[in-house]
């Protein structure tokens, strides 16, 4: 069995969490992302930011993921949004209807990269 191509970062400011993936995210990998999402909505956390910035592929199994946290999210009264997917992501997350799940500003670049720039994270802070 192949070790998931899927990176996790999480950084929590008080109750909002930046959760950062990098790499693939497909039936291997969403269980992850799932548990990654489920996990901060445990622990409390009332805004969830998930940075794209570095997703490579994201199938069905992914927007499943993203589309179950965020309903588990709007159960809870928790906030749920994707930023900085790719130009080809962010169309798939449209035309499936998901587009709710976009950060509102969202405005991919020409060349399929991020349309802001990813935010920093200084001493603990988002």
């Amino acid at each position: 069995m192949a070790l998931p191509q899927l990176s996790i970062y999480r950084h929590d400011r008080n109750t909002r969490a930046l959760i950062a993936l990098a790499g693939e995210i497909d039936v291997d990998t969403a269980p992850l992302v799932r548990a990654s999402l489920a996990e901060c909505l445990r622990d409390g956390i009332r805004a969830i930011d998930v940075d794209l910035t570095a997703v490579t592929f994201c199938d069905a199994s992914g927007l499943n993921a993203f589309l179950t946290a965020s309903r588990l999210a709007g159960e809870s009264g928790t906030t749920l949004q994707l930023r900085y997917p790719s130009q080809m992501m962010a169309r798939i997350i449209e035309m499936t209807g998901s587009g709710f799940l976009l950060f509102p500003f969202h405005e991919p670049q020409a060349d399929g990269g991020p349309s802001h720039p990813i935010p920093a994270v200084t001493d603990g802070a988002l």
